[in-house]
């Protein structure tokens, strides 16, 4: 079984954790935008350079990603 993913970001958290001493909070978000970074924005090799959103067909237009997620994120319905 391979757990390379869930290393992976253990990896990243943990080295967030020493800069800034820990998540402060259980309700962070930063938890949330590394989950968003790797759905949306990061693609990894096992994808041939396609996001999981944009495997299973979610696309976000323009240059910018994260400010296209916050964009739409904050649209009121």
């Amino acid at each position: 079984m391979h757990n390379s993913k869930m290393e992976r970001m253990n990896g990243e958290i943990q080295d967030r954790e020493k800069t800034m001493r820990g998540l402060k909070t259980t309700y962070t978000p930063i938890l949330q935008g590394y989950q968003l970074f790797h759905d949306y924005i990061r693609p990894p090799e096992a994808l041939n350079g396609k996001t999981p959103a944009e495997a299973c067909g979610i696309t976000i237009e323009g240059q910018d990603k994260w400010k296209t997620l916050i964009e739409n994120a904050s649209k009121k319905t």
